[in-house]
């Protein structure tokens, strides 16, 4: 039924929920796993809502690390899918909106299934922040699972 499924993760128990909820999905239909981490770029000005000057080279130092952080977290995915048998790879995004970087990564790998966390803000909160997941589920041209 799906071939290949995407799953964004950012290292949260309820995204770790999602991956393990993906690979046992993808190990039941026999498709592949993209497992996807999408790192920010540092806030570097007032307006990105950055709060100290840093150097170009700090900056870029911060984003090594975060980089690094990130290929750590997928390629645990993909270890993760392979011990239940499921052909898996890393996928890492360098994006401000992780909802674009999403939708993006699932046109690129050629998903056709996102199983996503929600991460269940409420209230003000979802106002002011608005919601990730919204945002794929707006804008996925693919199915999504979004588990709580």
């Amino acid at each position: 039924m799906y071939q290949r499924i995407l799953v964004p993760t950012d290292g949260s128990p309820l995204s770790k929920k999602a991956v393990k909820s993906a690979i046992g999905l993808a190990a039941s239909l026999g498709s592949e796993l993209v497992a996807l981490h999408v790192v920010p770029h540092y806030a570097t000005t007032y307006f990105e809502g950055g709060s100290s000057a840093l150097s170009h080279a700090d900056v870029g130092r911060i984003e090594k690390h975060w980089a690094e952080e990130a290929q750590a977290l997928v390629d645990g995915v993909v270890e993760a899918a392979a011990a239940a048998g499921v052909q898996a790879k890393a996928a890492i995004a360098h994006a401000d909106s992780a909802a674009d970087a999403i939708v993006a990564a699932a046109r690129k790998h050629k998903c056709d299934l996102l199983v996503m966390a929600s991460h269940g803000h409420r209230g003000l909160k979802r106002l002011l922040l608005g919601s990730e997941t919204l945002k794929v589920l707006t804008h996925s041209g693919i199915p999504v699972l979004v588990l709580r």
